[in-house]
């Protein structure tokens, strides 16, 4: 008898009950309620069930990322790891972006490319923010790439200047980009008027093959001269771009469309979810950055809409200033938004593809801040 039960609390030993904290089942609700908004929202479902199953996941079994020890070999995930740590899923991501990204609304109207600049205010207020809470500079310009709305870049960024803060920085990265439509139009409706609101744009000129073509390898090469820090990223994207409008490549570009693109997000989402153990995720820092990242989204929006206020005075109110808040790079979901806005004043107004040209603009931009940032920083 004495045998077996010293067999039961070994057996007792190897399980995870012994060592359990409170903070676990805190995770584990965490995790939940990503899952749960991804379920019955739709707000990211492709990335908040792998970021909210791993969550739950790392505090049930941390052991999952553990590093090698002797002979033993590591986690599974510490070696998935090396796709973030190696700066191998965000440029994949960007890959299968640029295939699936038509910038002909941006070549028509090279002038939204200042718009989906303006937008990337957000990044740089909340960086000064951060830092006068008590963040690193490195902290600081992790937070503020949120205000970008790509997940890619805030991942890129992140793993370079603080991996410390991937788990909190990404939660709030990826829940306020699935908020956009609930973010957006409230500030939308305080910088602009009802009349401007319903301003009719003109139909954009055509955009040939050539000029397609000739934008994906001209931009790759000006932007990874501008900032070589994000060299990567800009290759990759516009590798996808160029696979997409070459038409002779069908099925890379459709590789990099489906394949590609869902099983690195598969990857990345659940590898996110890994780096929100406890330890790191509930402290007062993972608060501050989620109030900061609506803070980066917020002005985000409002950079872009007051550019185009100013557009719209310039042009003699050609140019609807809704279009500005576009800019954050939530491809096409922010676009999208203002369109809903603008159908909803007027049925017949439509200015969806004109707000795509500083929607895709914008991810442009928020990787130039991001290799801006990298650059001075790291």
């Amino acid at each position: 008898m004495s045998e077996f039960l010293g067999w039961l609390g070994e057996l007792w030993r190897t399980m995870g009950f012994e060592n359990l904290v409170w903070q676990q089942p805190v995770m584990w609700l965490i995790g939940g309620l990503l899952i749960f908004l991804a379920i019955r929202f739709e707000f990211e479902p492709l990335l908040l069930i792998p970021i909210g199953l791993g969550a739950i996941a790392v505090n049930v079994a941390p052991e999952l990322v553990a590093p090698p020890e002797g002979d033993a070999a590591g986690g599974l995930y510490h070696y998935f790891m090396y796709g973030i740590h190696l700066e191998l899923f965000p440029p994949l991501i960007f890959l299968g972006v640029g295939a699936l990204t038509d910038f002909g609304p941006l070549i028509a109207a090279p002038y939204t490319f200042l718009l989906g600049a303006a937008a990337q205010l957000g990044i740089f207020v909340t960086v000064v923010g951060a830092v006068l809470l008590g963040f690193t500079h490195q902290e600081a310009a992790s937070i503020g790439i949120i205000g970008g709305a790509d997940g890619p870049t805030t991942i890129f960024t992140t793993a370079k200047l603080a991996p410390h803060l991937l788990g909190s920085v990404m939660v709030a990265a990826y829940s306020y980009m699935s908020l956009v439509p609930v973010i957006q139009p409230p500030i939308i409706r305080l910088l602009t008027t009802k009349r401007q609101r319903t301003i009719r744009m003109e139909q954009l000129r055509p955009v040939s093959r050539r000029e397609r073509v000739l934008f994906a390898v001209v931009s790759m090469v000006l932007c990874s001269l501008v900032v070589p820090a994000a060299a990567a990223l800009f290759v990759m994207l516009m590798l996808g771009n160029l696979l997409r409008e070459a038409l002779v490549a069908d099925r890379l570009s459709k590789a990099a469309q489906n394949e590609i693109i869902n099983i690195v997000t598969l990857l990345l989402g659940t590898c996110v979810g890994m780096n929100m153990h406890h330890s790191m995720f509930l402290t007062w820092g993972s608060l501050k950055i989620l109030l900061l990242g609506a803070v980066a989204f917020a002005f985000a929006t409002a950079g872009g809409v007051l550019l185009g206020q100013l557009m719209c005075r310039l042009t003699g109110g050609k140019v609807n200033p809704m279009i500005g808040a576009a800019g954050v790079s939530a491809v096409p979901m922010a676009a999208r938004v203002v369109q809903r806005m603008a159908s909803a004043e007027d049925p017949e107004c439509f200015v969806l593809m004109h707000a795509m040209g500083p929607n895709v603009a914008g991810v442009i931009g928020t990787a130039v801040a991001a290799g801006v940032l990298i650059a001075v920083l790291q």
